[in-house]
């Protein structure tokens, strides 16, 4: 395990403002930066781990949203 703690939000979009990163890579970079987390492998900021859940819901919500859409525009329905 390394000795550095790591800053979620910061390791994902790094000096960028959020908006600017595409979800895509934010659900890639919370993914592997989770599962390094949960094998041990690296440390994280235990608070601010917490504080920046906001920024994996906020892609995943957009992402539900997108998909949604797409399903039921095949479906023939309007969103």
């Amino acid at each position: 395990m390394a000795d550095k703690e790591l800053n979620f939000a910061r390791e994902i979009i790094g000096e960028r403002r959020f908006h600017e990163v595409p979800d895509d890579e934010i659900l890639r970079g919370a993914e592997r930066l989770l599962g390094e987390w949960m094998a041990g492998e690296v440390r994280m900021e235990r608070p601010k781990l917490y504080d920046h859940y906001a920024l994996l819901l906020l892609a995943l919500t957009r992402r539900t949203r997108e998909l949604e859409a797409r399903v039921a525009a095949l479906e023939g329905r309007t969103p």
